[in-house]
């Protein structure tokens, strides 16, 4: 049989949920499908690590740097979770219910390995906020009672087609990687987000901003490695989209450089 080329790994870190009695790690199809096919990879998803309910306490650094030995890219999917906001210096969470500590364990150290070993890093939703996090960055959480800000969150009412609708406008930041993508400094995105971005993390710098002057997207302030963040979500039928296929797609482009 003739050899096939072997597609490069990217790691996943995968949500913590609980279905009937017992906790079960992973991660959304939509995600899966955007990574294989938008940017020709295979996926590898990444157990969250933590003291959990039938896990306990192991050694993280040695599990993220085996892990980062044998992966070629770093992505950080959304979640229904929300970051604690003890790790960003907010002491009361307005949000009890919505956390997942096992997969803050896991993603802030992966991110902080990968970026010291130039892994390329695509994050979007939950993951462009464990990202800013994981550089000292803050967040709002709860952007629509910021004075100033828009209601940045889906319509739970409708179908989930409805609710992922392109729903508010975006400008993208000159000299962006995002501004690189499209022929269009402004472009049209879906919202279904409560938090958002606040202060940001150490060497990120906006590149867009939505109508009401939120980061929309991040990425590094040099131009020596890949890591891009979106607030919004490209993967919901990305094939149908120019900027979605344009993000997958450079990913891919930019893992298989910097594995050459």
């Amino acid at each position: 049989m003739p050899m096939t080329k072997a597609y490069p790994l990217v790691g996943i870190p995968c949500d913590v949920k609980t279905v009937g009695l017992s906790a079960f790690h992973g991660v959304g199809e939509k995600y899966i499908n955007a990574v294989v096919h938008g940017s020709k990879v295979c996926p590898i998803l990444i157990p969250a690590q933590g003291p959990g309910e039938d896990l306990e306490i192991i050694d993280e650094q040695i599990i993220v740097d085996s892990l980062l030995q044998n992966i070629d890219g770093l992505f950080l999917p959304g979640s229904p979770s929300n970051v604690e906001p003890s790790l960003y210096g907010d002491e009361n969470s307005l949000t009890p219910d919505d956390h997942d500590p096992q997969r803050d364990s896991i993603s802030m150290l992966m991110i902080k390995t990968a970026i010291e070993r130039k892994i390329p890093i695509l994050a979007i939703c939950r993951g462009i906020q464990e990202l800013n996090v994981a550089l000292g960055g803050t967040l709002h959480q709860k952007v629509h009672l910021q004075p100033g800000m828009m209601d940045h969150q889906e319509d739970k009412t409708l179908p989930r087609d409805g609710q992922y609708q392109p729903a508010h406008q975006i400008e993208l930041v000159a000299g962006g990687i995002l501004s690189g993508l499209v022929d269009s400094d402004t472009q049209m995105v879906n919202s279904l987000h409560g938090q958002g971005l606040n202060k940001l993390g150490k060497n990120l710098i906006a590149d867009a901003h939505a109508p009401d002057g939120l980061v929309e997207a991040v990425c590094f302030d040099t131009k020596d490695q890949f890591v891009l963040g979106v607030q919004w979500h490209p993967e919901w039928q990305f094939q149908n989209n120019q900027l979605s296929k344009s993000i997958f797609n450079r990913f891919g482009e930019v893992i298989r450089e910097n594995s050459a």
